[in-house]
């Protein structure tokens, strides 16, 4: 008897060490399974925080260069009168004297050289008046007889040569295409303009794009959040 009952002592005995153990084990997996939760999500709080910041720096660098574009490009291109586009026929180019400019030589030195001024006539076509045609915003401003004022360079001769190619070719090609001022405040027409819309829609382009990307990193950041609460909160009322 006294045998049976150490026999059946030991097996209890036995029994609940088992449990004890499996429960330890099972303990053990638990605190690896919480601790890799905690891992990642620690881990995914400064990877989510820095997606936000670069959003934001995106955001801000975009209005920073909207804030450039505006007191340059688009200021100039909205204070333009020469807004109205047509074709002109060239009436007369002719070279009527010689210009002075000066050129740098090194610091603080300064030398003279010359180039020919042209001036070139038109007949506005939708309008039939006669202006003074000039290159741009930069010529009219620099030069109101010249056509074209180039960079004022030593060798005068390329000048010259630069110039009367520039004649030569207004008068092969009559009609070109011109911008006018519809109110007449302005005599003379451009050949060209410096910021027309397409130059204006092409430049804004880029912060518009880096806008866009940062409001959608942004909002991707605060939809995986929003999806990660979700799914906790669905895994609470589950258990």
């Amino acid at each position: 008897m006294f045998f049976v009952a150490g026999a059946k002592n030991s097996g209890r005995g036995g029994g609940g060490g088992g449990g004890n153990e499996r429960r330890s084990i099972y303990q053990k997996f638990r605190e690896v399974d919480l601790l890799d939760k905690k891992n990642t999500v620690t881990a995914l709080k400064p990877g989510e925080d820095r997606a936000i910041l670069l959003g934001l720096g995106m955001i801000l660098s975009s209005v920073m260069m909207y804030f450039v574009l505006g007191i340059t490009m688009l200021r100039s291109y909205a204070d333009s009168v020469w807004t109205e586009e047509g074709m002109c026929l060239v009436l007369n180019s002719t070279v009527t004297a010689d210009m002075n400019c000066s050129y740098s030589c090194g610091s603080d030195c300064w030398r003279v050289s010359k180039y020919p001024c042209l001036q070139v006539y038109v007949s506005i076509n939708s309008t039939g008046r006669i202006s003074r045609l000039s290159h741009n915003e930069e010529a009219e401003d620099a030069s109101s007889e010249c056509f074209y004022v180039p960079r004022c360079q030593r060798d005068s001769l390329a000048m010259h040569s630069m110039i009367m190619n520039i004649s030569e070719r207004l008068k092969v090609n009559q009609q070109v295409p011109c911008y006018y001022d519809p109110q007449e405040q302005q005599e003379a027409v451009l050949l060209t303009r410096l910021y027309d819309h397409t130059a204006v829609l092409h430049t804004l382009l880029w912060p518009s794009c880096m806008l866009t990307g940062g409001a959608l990193i942004i909002m991707m950041v605060k939809l995986t959040q929003y999806l990660s609460r979700l799914c906790e909160e669905i895994g609470k009322i589950k258990r």
